[in-house]
């Protein structure tokens, strides 16, 4: 979990990404004479969220996650679309059917920006041909996390006239995807929901991704779910900002009903940072601590072979086939079921989910609270999110 900076250290980081964003912060610790100018206010939208508004022609400069082939539908992404913000399809595991099917939806419904992601921890043989018939349907930016892509890849991108977008999580892995093209780059921090691909707090890993990536637009991602942390983020620098969990409680979404009901009933401190759900993606995420991770963490943790309860069926899909305890799938409309005892994904930006809205209506909640939230405090210093080690926000 990321280390809590030293107030020193903090000064030094606001002065940095004050100065990358071409303005100047007031620190209320200093002392300033009556004669002394005021401090220059940042606008908002800042500089470089104007600028990636400008590239993807979007109203405001948030982005929905790609979080789960099962919960990012089209209709979900059509929604965000229409209001103004960046919406996303998770197409990791379409079928090159499927995946035409869905991007055409969009394009369809909507003339806004949307992206297609790809997961790269899974091979990429399949999604290959899955990439080229969406590219072919036209989707306009494709984004890709948990590896770089074949340069086939992006080859087939670049043929398209579609615009390139990498997940990273450090300075090195931003300079790899810079390296190979990269139009824009999303800095995912630990405080995220689902898999966690960063081993750094955001707001650690930001600046260092922020000095690679020079002039070219960076996006906040990981434990934001209100205007306020879009702001934050913002004026630390980021051209945009990622959302993730707050987008699976909206109306719109995939996710079971039950899924965002215990939502909607979480606080940060429910939720673990884990490897409980690994059966199909053996990687850490965070989760909430329903029953299947307690009966997992009571046991010592134990590795796959020795768990609780492995094996046994808990919920079922639409089609009829069967969900095990520790499947890494969250449940979605039509699961039925147990289905509170699967994997429900969430990040640190929980403690934000308190109704289930339209996702077209949360997006202009969203920028409404940035605005808000940013008149009220120009000209003074952002106060950056401290959390202590177990990752709760400290108030």
């Amino acid at each position: 979990m990321k280390a809590i900076m030293s107030e020193h250290t903090r000064r030094e980081f606001i002065r940095a990404t004050a100065a990358a964003a071409g303005a100047s912060f007031a620190f209320n610790s200093v002392p300033r004479s009556a004669a002394s100018p005021r401090p220059t206010a940042v606008p908002m939208p800042t500089q470089r969220s104007k600028a990636l508004m400008a590239l993807f022609a979007l109203k405001y400069p948030i982005f929905e996650a790609p979080h789960g082939a099962r919960n990012t539908t089209p209709e979900l992404a059509i929604a965000v679309s229409k209001a103004g913000a960046m919406g996303a399809l998770a197409l990791t595991h379409h079928t090159p059917d499927s995946a035409r099917d869905a991007v055409s939806k969009v394009r369809s419904a909507t003339k806004g920006a949307f992206f297609i992601n790809y997961i790269l921890a899974f091979p990429f043989a399949d999604g290959a041909a899955s990439l080229q018939a969406a590219l072919d349907a036209g989707a306009p930016i494709v984004q890709f996390s948990w590896g770089l892509p074949p340069k086939e890849a992006i080859s087939a991108i670049r043929a398209a006239g579609a615009k390139l977008g990498m997940q990273v999580t450090s300075r090195e892995s931003a300079k790899a995807a810079l390296d190979l093209g990269a139009d824009y780059l999303v800095c995912q921090g630990t405080e995220a929901g689902g898999h966690v691909q960063a081993t750094r707090g955001l707001y650690e890993a930001l600046p260092k991704v922020l000095e690679e990536a020079k002039q070219k637009p960076v996006i906040a991602s990981g434990g934001i779910g209100n205007g306020d942390g879009i702001r934050k983020a913002l004026l630390a620098g980021a051209s945009g900002a990622m959302l993730g969990t707050r987008f699976v409680a909206t109306i719109e979404s995939n996710g079971h009903s039950a899924y965002k009901q215990a939502m909607l009933a979480a606080h940060a401190q429910d939720i673990a940072l884990t490897i409980c759900f690994q059966d199909g993606w053996p990687a850490t995420h965070r989760a909430l601590r329903n029953r299947t991770f307690v009966l997992w963490d009571a046991a010592g943790c134990p590795p796959p072979g020795k768990r609780p309860g492995e094996g046994e069926s808990i919920a079922t899909t639409p089609d009829g086939s069967k969900v095990l305890r520790y499947d890494y799938r969250s449940p979605y409309r039509g699961m039925e079921g147990a289905v509170t005892e699967c994997a429900l994904y969430a990040g640190l930006s929980v403690d934000f989910v308190k109704d289930l809205p339209a996702a077209g209506e949360l997006v202009e909640r969203f920028w409404q609270e940035c605005v808000a939230a940013h008149n009220i405090t120009a000209g003074t210093a952002p106060r950056f999110p401290k959390r202590s080690k177990d990752g709760r926000i400290r108030r």
